[in-house]
């Protein structure tokens, strides 16, 4: 994407110099990395850069009006849903596929979102110890949006995470978090914001206060940055919660509220009307007609994480067989593009934009991920014994 630093890294990299970036990656925190980081960022050129942009303004502008609030009132499970819901998520993500468009040119292809956090302190990890092993990263490029550098940028965070709290006071929630393949960023978060990472079954609840223990005593818990997934606790049957998540006694702050993890999701995609959102609909609005082109489609439940149970070859005898169409969607296919140049082949990229706020508003853009494959789809299993391919970050010019 910008050939003149793509050859420049490519011809200085060496396997020796990627060693020593892993090996400080895996060394820099209490927890390891447990999944594979490319052994290159993406380097974004301007056009790129201002059009991820302005997607993401064209996505949260569209998440901000009456009509979106109406759609996802019902995104929730009755079953699921937490009481004291946030007007605003503190968190959204933005995933991207980069594509090109009939001139060429690069353009962003929306493939999910969520109201929900995302890696966000293991980024700032990522990105320095890439520039301390390959110097070749201009220094004034960055991956952050909006002039921040890394203190600005975990000052958002913090303001987003702790609030007006005492870090002391704000845990991570997460389901054994010691076993998560993220436990990296749960490592990253406790180190540089002071958060600790604290298993939902190790939470206990007195009246409307819930505490946890550190060194013998009872400490308040007064917010919750929650990285709980339902969908993973419902899988769980046998794994039990320290206190009742839908109590709506609890005096207790939510970053971001559970809620949003449903009001903004796959739930969301058929609303979105945008030059950078492929069609999306629920099945059970095709009203028993099916797609002529049902080959350039994926199909997709709503309420999955990662990829669960993601279709790539629907048939109408599958989405015959659907037991609750209201509960799947369809999904014009994208086709990334290989733009990434590697000594093994050309790598496609998926960009995730991350946002926050303090809550009081939409989430705004502050920094970015990338997800490096030569696969048909990214994850572990499409990429097996290719390089130049897993977890990585993006880097550009400042606007």
């Amino acid at each position: 994407m910008i050939p003149a630093l793509r050859q420049r890294y490519n011809a200085a990299f060496t396997d020796a110099r990627y060693a020593a970036l892993t090996r400080e990656l895996n060394r820099s925190m209490y927890w390891p990395v447990d999944f594979r980081v490319a052994e290159s960022p993406l380097f974004l050129d301007e056009a790129t850069t201002r059009a991820l942009v302005d997607a993401a303004a064209d996505i949260t502008r569209q998440l901000a009006t009456p009509e979106f609030r109406q759609h996802s009132a019902n995104a929730v499970p009755k079953n699921l849903s937490v009481p004291h819901e946030t007007d605003f998520p503190h968190f959204l993500c933005i995933d991207f596929a980069l594509c090109l468009d009939a001139d060429g040119r690069v353009v962003p292809q929306l493939i999910e979102l969520q109201g929900f956090p995302t890696v966000a302190c293991w980024q700032v990890l990522l990105t320095g110890a890439y520039r301390a092993h390959f110097p070749e990263i201009p220094p004034e490029f960055t991956p952050y949006f909006g002039g921040l550098d890394d203190q600005r940028y975990l000052d958002e965070l913090r303001s987003a995470i702790v609030g007006d709290c005492l870090p002391e006071n704000v845990v991570l929630l997460e389901i054994e978090p010691e076993k998560q393949k993220t436990r990296i960023d749960f490592a990253c978060t406790h180190s540089f914001l002071n958060v600790r990472p604290m298993c939902l079954s190790k939470v206990r609840q007195r009246g409307r206060q819930l505490v946890y223990f550190s060194g013998g005593r009872e400490v308040p818990i007064q917010r919750i940055y929650n990285r709980v997934i339902f969908d993973e606790l419902l899988r769980k049957p046998d794994f039990k919660p320290g206190f009742n998540l839908r109590d709506d006694r609890l005096d207790v702050q939510w970053v971001s509220h559970p809620n949003w993890y449903f009001r903004i999701s796959k739930h969301t995609l058929p609303l979105l009307k945008s030059r950078y959102v492929p069609d999306c609909r629920l099945v059970s609005d095709l009203a028993g007609k099916a797609l002529a082109d049902l080959d350039n489609y994926v199909l997709k439940p709503l309420y999955s994480f990662a990829g669960l149970g993601v279709d790539i070859a629907p048939t109408r005898e599958k989405i015959a067989a659907l037991p609750n169409p209201a509960e799947w969607l369809l999904q014009r296919k994208v086709v990334y593009a290989p733009i990434l140049e590697t000594p093994d082949g050309p790598a496609k990229a998926e960009v995730r934009l991350i946002l926050a706020s303090d809550g009081s508003e939409m989430p705004k853009l502050l920094n970015q991920l990338v997800r490096l494959t030569k696969g048909a789809m990214h994850g572990v299993d499409f990429n097996k014994g290719k390089t130049w391919v897993g977890a990585s970050a993006g880097f550009h010019a400042p606007l």
